[in-house]
């Protein structure tokens, strides 16, 4: 099924939201109503959400695959190429964000991350995991890479200057 042009700019706040109430869509939107967006999304996304054990409206992969926005992050700043405001990352992710270096420090290795994570938090996720959360918050301009005898990563803004929301 091919969207048009509006459908992909409300998948991309499903995406973008999620996961997300007909009320937070009601607002993106500019629609009346909670019925409103519900039939809305019956009528033209019902392939591409579905709602989790809470209720909560969510995007399937096929909806993640098609828009080119990073989930639990403002589309505008993907776009220009800054930092949001705020992230709606998992867990993982968002430790991640509390241990790597910040922006005026060394950049660190992934193991190097991973070892900040075992110390501070006393975790031990696979390196492959840390890796993965690395590059999506990379992927989210609120960490940079840089390139050594292995990638090393850090902040890209203050810490301070990011509102973290857990999704999981």
């Amino acid at each position: 099924m091919s969207l048009t042009d509006e459908e992909l700019d409300r998948l991309a706040d499903v995406v973008r939201l999620q996961p997300t109430k007909n009320s937070e869509l009601e607002d993106a939107w500019g629609v009346d109503g909670g019925s409103a967006v519900h039939r809305y999304l019956e009528d033209h996304l019902k392939e591409y959400y579905y709602r989790d054990d809470d209720s909560l409206i969510r995007a399937t992969a096929g909806a993640n695959d098609l828009v080119d926005v990073e989930p639990g992050i403002e589309a505008d700043a993907v776009a220009k190429g800054t930092a949001p405001d705020t992230i709606r990352v998992p867990q993982l992710e968002a430790r991640v964000f509390e241990v790597v270096a910040g922006p005026g420090e060394r950049s660190q290795s992934v193991v190097s991350v991973l070892n900040d994570l075992r110390e501070t938090f006393d975790i031990d996720p696979e390196v492959g995991a840390v890796r993965r959360a690395l590059r999506s918050l990379e992927r989210k301009n609120v960490v940079e890479v840089e390139y050594r005898t292995v990638p090393t990563f850090r902040l890209a803004v203050e810490r301070d200057a990011i509102t973290v929301e857990v999704s999981e």
